[in-house]
């Protein structure tokens, strides 16, 4: 009995601390975080506009980044005005039901970005492999079918998430270490098994991540030997400085992306250089990926 008292029985509130370990020093880290933001959501809306409107840019590779964009603006407005929040005022809680809604967002928006850069790989690889035919493999229609695809795998999968986290009834504490809601912070807290959250955690998280970085890894593998194999050096070096970049950023993408699983689950990383890389992710690394492709 002592310790279901100590427990709190479907709690309506919970409390996020922001970085533990940096609470003085929050105040201060709110500028450089609002920089970001702000800049992450010009360049952004800059690229939904310019985008649609410059006729020359109606291409494949160019529709996806724009989806990257709106993903991108997506996540920021998911993230960026809690955390200040946090940062500034002291506005550390937060209804259950809206945690859970930020947490749907977060990784729902995580995975989109990662089947679009899943789909600009694709482009990448048949605008080199297989040039003549690019036109007529990336159509319009082929596009929207991926699209909507991507968001639909994501939208299910991390539905499902939420909806199990949803389930769980009794809580050891309603404080989450974090500044904002991830779904391993919240599993965390729980005061009864859970297995089957941690497992659909670990499927989801390979469905999405795992599947696309293995796909990608593999597009690259062969644009990087039809490169080799151009007749003409000029084309040879253009062609690599390109795939050199995307390369680049996919590495940072995915490497930080698992990072900050795998050591929700199972490092000892200390808390706030984990909160710390975990939201430069969400926010710095995703904002420059399409300044990185054009």
């Amino acid at each position: 009995m002592g310790s279901i008292n100590m427990s709190y029985l479907n709690p309506k509130t919970m409390t996020l601390i922001g970085i533990p370990g940096l609470e003085h020093m929050q105040f201060r880290i709110g500028f450089p975080f609002l920089g970001v933001c702000l800049v992450a959501l010009m360049g952004n809306i800059f690229s939904l506009i310019i985008i649609p409107t410059e006729r020359s840019l109606h291409q494949p590779m160019y529709i996806l980044l724009a989806v990257l964009a709106a993903t991108d603006l997506g996540l920021c407005v998911a993230i960026a005005p809690k955390t200040l929040a946090i940062f500034w005022f002291g506005s550390s809680s937060m209804a259950f039901d809206a945690c859970l809604t930020q947490l749907f967002f977060i990784h729902a928006l995580q995975g989109m970005e990662s089947g679009v850069l899943l789909a600009m790989a694709f482009d990448c690889y048949v605008a080199v492999c297989n040039p003549l035919r690019h036109t007529s493999i990336l159509t319009p229609l082929f596009l929207v079918r991926i699209i909507v695809i991507v968001a639909i795998r994501a939208t299910v999968l991390v539905g499902i998430l939420s909806i199990l986290l949803k389930q769980l009834q009794l809580f050891q504490s309603v404080v989450i270490v974090h500044s904002y809601c991830e779904h391993m912070a919240v599993v965390k807290l729980a005061a009864e098994d859970v297995h089957i959250n941690q497992s659909y955690g670990l499927f989801v998280a390979f469905a999405i991540l795992g599947f696309d970085m293995i796909f990608v890894f593999m597009s690259y593998v062969l644009i990087v030997q039809a490169v080799f194999h151009l007749p003409q050096k000029e084309a040879r070096l253009k062609a690599f400085n390109t795939c050199t970049a995307h390369i680049v950023v996919f590495l940072e993408f995915y490497i930080l992306a698992f990072f900050s699983f795998f050591s929700h689950r199972f490092g000892h990383v200390s808390p706030y250089a984990h909160i710390l890389l975990s939201t430069i992710y969400l926010l710095c690394l995703l904002h420059l990926i399409p300044l990185s492709m054009v």
